[in-house]
């Protein structure tokens, strides 16, 4: 028997991998014999860095960069030597949670932390580059981001035009002539759940901008500017990715990705899953077994378990889940390719006590025990 576990993260309690391993001791009790693999799962926004790092044997690199507010902050990233591939996202550097309520500020936050992490990784080597783009505190169109990598945005006097959304309408010209050499030999997997343009009422500004501070009042000529900067864009480069999806995801981020960096957007659960070479292992398994903290309807709409589960039906294998709970609306998943899915919480407890690494540890690992006896 192949038994493949791709599970995600128990937020709070524990790592993908460490709920893959767990799920693993409880299959090798049942079946002693049993060739059991784990990969790690991650949906390319939050914890996917941390996921991939452990999954796949990435060294972690610490570094100072430029945050959303020009302040230095702490970023990290991982890094896979074997494949010169880094892991990124952007909220490391220029994430929401990075701003607190009152000093929100759309005109001035930045993305030019988030080009210093590229920077950084590209000299030590990285040619192949996986970015979760998600949570940004940013609506600039991602030209910090260019700029950190040595592109100039001039007005019209030649002079630069600063940072932030406030710059947007005052380029006039862009400069590549600095633009880091070494961009040239790197590709650009972004992770993207999104399919906003980058302007219009369905574009950046307004549909994400005012959880970044963008007033009622600003949004009109915020948008305006943006679109001046992909005019712009479009007649330096000779490209016009405006109306691509995902064009808008981050504040524009997505679209300098496509413009300037040849960047493909591909949905976040897809892009790991191949980053991850699941299937490959999916080709010959007997039964997958994946799951999250909390299983519900939510999960059906094209979440991590569904999308390992979509992947392992495509080969045959049947689908078992396992959660933190389990939720009335999670029958749904069983539409999309989990064939039966199970609670790892086995009796009464305070939600303290089941989130504690060592108890979801043993749930896990027991649960997944008595399935497996009966198969």
């Amino acid at each position: 028997m192949k038994v493949v576990a791709a599970i995600d993260s128990l937020k709070g309690s524990l790592s993908s991998m460490e709920a893959g391993l767990a799920a693993r001791e409880g299959i090798l009790r049942a079946h002693p014999e049993a060739q059991v693999v784990v990969k790690p799962l991650a949906d390319g926004g939050e914890g996917t860095v941390d996921a991939l790092i452990e999954g796949m044997g990435g060294e972690r690199i610490d570094l100072t960069v430029t945050g959303p507010l020009g302040e230095p902050v702490p970023a990290y990233y991982g890094y896979l030597k074997e494949t010169d591939t880094a892991i990124m996202e952007m909220a490391s550097a220029a994430g929401i949670t990075l701003v607190s309520g009152k000093e929100k500020n759309p005109l001035a936050a930045t993305t030019y932390g988030v080009g210093e992490m590229i920077r950084d990784a590209a000299q030590k080597g990285c040619r192949n580059f996986i970015i979760g783009i998600g949570g940004s505190a940013t609506n600039d169109g991602g030209i910090g981001m260019l700029q950190a990598l040595g592109y100039l945005f001039i007005d019209q006097d030649g002079q630069d035009v600063g940072q932030g959304a406030q710059a947007l309408g005052r380029i006039a010209a862009v400069c590549t002539s600095n633009a880091y050499p070494k961009l040239s030999e790197c590709r650009f997997q972004v992770a993207c759940d999104v399919t906003n343009p980058l302007c219009g009422e369905n574009g950046a500004t307004y549909i994400y901008g005012p959880q970044k501070g963008v007033t009622d009042d600003m949004k009109a000529q915020l948008d305006a500017d943006m679109a001046s900067y992909a005019r712009v864009t479009k007649e330096t480069l000779g490209n016009d990715f405006a109306e691509a999806e995902g064009a808008g995801a981050a504040g524009g981020l997505g679209f300098a990705l496509l413009s300037y960096l040849h960047a493909e957007l591909t949905p976040g659960i897809d892009l790991i899953l191949d980053a991850v070479g699941l299937e490959d292992e999916l080709k010959d398994a007997d039964i997958v077994v994946t799951g999250e903290g909390r299983l519900d309807h939510q999960t059906a709409m094209g979440k991590a378990p569904v999308g390992v589960a979509k992947l392992a039906k495509k080969h045959g294998a049947k689908v078992l889940a396992f959660a933190g709970s389990v939720t009335k609306g999670a029958r749904v998943c069983n539409e999309s390719g989990i064939d039966a899915f199970f609670p790892i919480v086995r009796g009464v407890t305070t939600l303290e006590e089941a989130m504690a690494p060592e108890h979801a540890r043993e749930n896990m690992a027991d649960s997944v025990e008595q399935v497996f006896r009966l198969l």
